[in-house]
């Protein structure tokens, strides 16, 4: 019998192209499909674009040329004369000063305030030393509060600065801190000038989002010799400064950044006159508390006194003790922060002003805070002061004349309203001939501070306390021709 195969004959041909067996074994194909060879001629082409473009690109690569310093446009030159008038008008701008170099390198953060002036900074870097701390200044005056423990590196001081351990300071005029102080407030100026001849615009950038011009000129104001290469202002399009590198002698290079956007309100320490407010004539009612206030006064008998006051740049007085209006004597125990082993006892009285030094350890309190002086006063060491005190002098006998009459009574301006002790007062600002006197009254007609301007720009204050005050006996007088 024939089997089923023989009957059917041989098998057909395959059809289509043969199947391979690369997806089993990895291996390469045997058989390139028409598809398959399109891709990968079109892969080698690509590649080889890529290498002669890559090629090319580094046959022809330079270096971007840096701008050349060229003259100043007329929209530069009206930009960088209006520099410091726009300074004045934006009233304050976050500050960031970088001044000297490695192990002398001082570092300051704040804000400075060109509408008042001040400046209200953390010091701080390696080259602090002693001035390590808070500071607030005016063109004129200096205020320190030393801090040796703080960290090397500054941060934003407290918006409400700390109200004690404020203390005048004098750095040498044109170095140091004074230089960079000088530079801060030169920055603004309520008229334009003229930019000198010698400027150039060296390149631009951007800080922030906000493109700049970088311009090399003399150093701000008037009468200023160029340091060592003159100063490079980095400034937009509105005349407003950004950046600021320049050099000062007996300091080195300094680098000055604002931040145009951190602008707070800045509140100076009471030493400067405390917070700003809006003098103005007394009302009625203000004037009748200021006439009425000699005979509450008398009436009171006396008070307890704390003393603040910054005289002299070596000379930063603390004291408490007593005011007697009914005996017209004042009688405190005043500590000098320059001298911490001594106390002085101070009396003012109708005879003139009388002192005693005295060891530190044999009055109660710190230096900071003393406390009041001792009853009986001690029978020697006292001795007459020709000086009558300077200014302490000045505002002690200005708190005994308040019972009196507080004169200037035609010039007085409430310059604003304040709170100390917890009470609301008027600072009531006199202009007398012994000196630029305020008087802090609260809403019952009471005096609870009072301040007088020293000759070194500074506010003293004289801190009230109503209070039973003891009989002030004097010292014994000294016998004819001895102490």
């Amino acid at each position: 019998m024939e089997t089923s195969a023989a009957r059917s004959g041989p098998p057909d041909p395959p059809q289509g192209p043969p199947t391979h067996d690369d997806a089993h074994t990895g291996g390469i194909p045997r058989v390139v499909t028409g598809r398959r060879r399109t891709v990968l001629l079109v892969l080698a082409a690509v590649a080889v674009l890529s290498a002669a473009a890559l090629v090319v690109g580094l046959a022809s690569w330079a270096p971007e040329e840096p701008e050349q310093p060229r003259a100043l446009t007329g929209d530069e030159r009206e930009r960088l004369a209006a520099m410091r008038v726009t300074n004045y008008r934006d009233l304050r701008a976050g500050v960031r000063v970088t001044a000297g170099t490695g192990a002398a390198r001082t570092e300051l953060v704040g804000w400075v305030d060109w509408s008042r002036p001040l400046v209200y900074l953390d010091v701080g870097g390696p080259g602090a030393g002693a001035e390590r701390g808070l500071l607030q200044a005016t063109p004129t005056v200096v205020l320190l509060r030393p801090d040796p423990t703080a960290v090397p590196t500054p941060a934003p001081p407290p918006l409400v600065p700390p109200a004690d351990r404020w203390r005048l300071h004098d750095p040498p005029a044109g170095q140091g801190l004074a230089a960079v102080l000088d530079l801060l407030f030169r920055l603004a100026s309520d008229r334009p000038e003229p930019p000198a001849d010698a400027t150039r615009r060296i390149g631009g950038a951007t800080v922030g989002a906000t493109p700049v011009d970088i311009l090399q000129a003399p150093p701000p104001g008037p009468g200023v010799p160029p340091p060592d290469g003159l100063p490079r202002y980095w400034l937009d399009h509105d005349a407003r400064l950004h950046r600021l590198e320049t050099g000062l002698a007996g300091v080195g290079p300094v680098t000055v950044q604002l931040n145009r956007t951190d602008r707070p309100t800045l509140r100076p320490v009471d030493a400067l006159g405390g917070r700003p407010g809006q003098p103005r004539a007394l009302t009625a009612v203000e004037r009748g508390r200021l006439d009425r206030l000699p005979a509450r006064l008398r009436a009171r008998g006396g008070a307890a006194v704390t003393l603040t006051a910054p005289v002299a740049a070596a000379t930063n007085l603390r004291g408490a003790g007593w005011v007697s209006w009914s005996g017209r004597v004042a009688y405190l125990t005043v500590a000098d922060l320059g001298v911490p082993e001594r106390r002085t006892l101070l009396r003012v009285d109708g005879a003139g002003v009388r002192r005693a030094e005295v060891p530190a350890a044999t009055v109660p309190g710190t230096m900071e805070s003393p406390g009041r002086p001792p009853l009986p006063p001690p029978a020697r060491g006292w001795g007459a002061d020709p000086r009558r005190a300077g200014d302490l002098g000045l505002l002690l006998d200005a708190a005994l004349r308040a019972a009196r009459s507080p004169g200037g009574r035609g010039a007085a301006l409430r310059v604003r309203g304040d709170t100390v002790a917890g009470k609301t007062v008027d600072v009531v600002e006199l202009r007398t001939s012994r000196g630029l006197l305020r008087y802090w009254i609260d809403r019952s007609g009471a005096l609870r501070r009072l301040e007088l301007r020293t000759r070194t720009g500074a506010w003293a204050q004289l801190d009230l306390t109503p209070t039973t005050v003891p009989r002030l006996v004097p010292p014994p007088r000294p016998p004819a021709g001895g102490r």
